[in-house]
């Protein structure tokens, strides 16, 4: 029993850390899954961080609104000995979409497309959020009775390991090798463009029976993907249609600028393959049904939220005005209890009081400002956060001059959320102009806010492809890492490992 309330039932899968059950609520008397995560299984500071990770990531995902998402109805952690994290998510009845290829063969094309289709649909309302869901396959992709598709592991992907974009202390990178992108494989930052590319595996291996790239070891596989091109799926089944070969290369490009820019843009060169409308049939497990009744994705809501240079966007259901200090009585509060979204939806809402009764420029509405920024950054909303960001920075510089520390605070965070939109090239321009102004600093803090800087750095490059000079910022970073921390430090190592994988690969 976990939680007092769900009877687990029968194991229906296993990893290192953790487990997934069926299970009966009985509070509601219904079925539901349940996944259980194991920190006892990793050392102390690396569990608390799984745990923090765990309790974050479940609530950004329980922001996502889509049909073609399993809902999440609660998570926690077990009081007992080994504190096991829970997850409680909706009971999919259906077939895995690795089953649901081994049970048809060849599998239909037409299929392949509408399942496709319907990954974008999720995908796109997944990247606005953004989230990046990292191990996108088959066996994380659920087709119900009625045809429509279902995303698993949302976001769980980062949580079971610490950072899903560094490598394990074997040298080896974290995640499923057969889709993974290049970037992510080299330990680059990942983006929308990483979630595109394993589309691009699945679609690949729906259409031609197997995954683009395969070998006998995780290094070979990770070599292929980095160096070899793949083989035109119509070269094994000459009926796909052609257009349909050219938008699986497309998302196979080992450039993430050449892929296509959005789930949007790739639904939109899908949909002229869909089916037409018509009476769909009554075969269960039939991914073209839905789009016999149209089923597309969201409009693009992938553009930051409309705000006046003076105001905030208001939030979607935000609470109305109220007196300021008793509001920033219950940010407090709220902040203190974890309740973060509730505390966004205040600090949005009474941003605009504030500034009427102290003034906009005031030190009040300023502090309110800051809070309001870091809390979106807190709460995984980084879209709303970036424009924020940007105006506090920018007033700091206004008064204090470029150099000021706090606005160069805010334009580093401000990148980090162009990072996490999956914007590596708006990300790496940012980061590489603050980077001078931490260089020739001596405070130790300064010192080390320039090495995680170039680290990012680092990152970002082999994001955008570019491994030669990753290589070499790396490499020059780990001289200057070793001479502060000393080489038993885990940041050089981190930059070791890091190294050592890209020479692997490279030779």
């Amino acid at each position: 029993m976990v939680a007092g309330r769900y009877e687990l039932s029968t194991l229906i899968g296993q990893g290192g850390m953790g487990q997934v059950w069926t299970a009966y609520d009985n509070r509601l008397d219904r079925r539901v899954a349940v996944k259980l995560l194991r920190p006892d299984r990793v050392a102390g500071a690396e569990a608390e961080e799984l745990r923090r990770r765990f309790v974050r990531e479940c609530r950004v995902t329980a922001q996502v609104d889509h049909p073609g998402l399993v809902t999440v109805h609660d998570a926690g952690s077990e009081p007992s000995e080994d504190g096991a994290l829970f997850l409680v998510m909706q009971y999919v009845d259906g077939a895995d979409l690795g089953d649901h290829l081994a049970e048809h063969d060849p599998y239909p094309w037409q299929w392949a497309v509408a399942v496709a289709a319907q990954l974008c649909a999720v995908l796109s309302a997944v990247h606005a959020v953004p989230i990046v869901h990292r191990d996108l396959k088959p066996r994380n992709v659920m087709v119900k009775q009625d045809g429509t598709v279902s995303i698993l592991d949302l976001g769980i992907a980062s949580v079971m390991d610490t950072d899903t974009t560094r490598l394990t202390h074997t040298g080896s990178p974290i995640g499923s090798p057969a889709y993974m992108a290049p970037e992510q494989a080299m330990g680059g930052a990942v983006g929308p463009y990483t979630d595109l590319y394993a589309l691009g595996v699945l679609l690949h291996e729906l259409l031609s029976g197997d995954v683009p790239f395969s070998g006998a070891t995780a290094l070979g596989v990770l070599h292929r993907h980095l160096y070899e091109p793949p083989l035109p799926v119509r070269r094994l089944r000459p009926e796909v249609p052609q257009a349909l070969e050219a938008l699986v290369l497309r998302l196979l490009a080992k450039d993430p600028q050449h892929r296509h820019a959005s789930a949007q843009e790739v639904y939109a060169d899908l949909e002229p393959l869909l089916p037409a409308r018509g009476t769909p049939s009554g075969r269960p497990l039939d991914p073209t049904r839905p789009f016999l009744r149209p089923h597309a994705p969201w409009p693009d809501r992938a553009a930051t939220p409309a705000a006046t240079p003076d105001m905030p966007a208001r939030p979607p259901g935000a609470p109305p005005q109220q007196d300021v200090a008793r509001a920033v009585e219950d940010v407090k509060r709220l902040l203190g209890e974890g309740r973060i979204t509730q505390a966004v939806d205040i600090l949005g809402a009474i941003l605009p009081a504030a500034a009427a009764k102290h003034g906009e420029h005031s030190p009040v509405v300023r502090t309110l400002r800051k809070q309001y920024a870091a809390t979106l950054m807190d709460d995984g909303q980084y879209r709303r956060a970036l424009p924020e960001l940007r105006r506090l920075a920018d007033e700091r510089a206004a008064e204090s001059g470029q150099a000021d520390p706090h606005s160069l605070q805010f334009r580093y965070e401000a990148a980090q959320c162009l990072e996490q939109l999956g914007e590596p090239a708006a990300a790496l321009a940012e980061y590489r102009a603050l980077l001078p102004y931490y260089e020739n600093q001596y405070a130790t803090d300064d010192r080390r806010q320039s090495l995680e800087i170039r680290r990012r750095v680092g990152h970002l490059l082999l994001a955008l492809g570019d491994r030669p000079a990753a290589h070499d910022t790396l490499a020059r970073l780990l001289h200057d890492a070793e001479m502060l921390h000393g080489p038993g430090h885990p940041f050089p190592q981190e930059i070791r490992r890091t190294l050592q994988w890209l020479g692997q690969v490279r030779g």
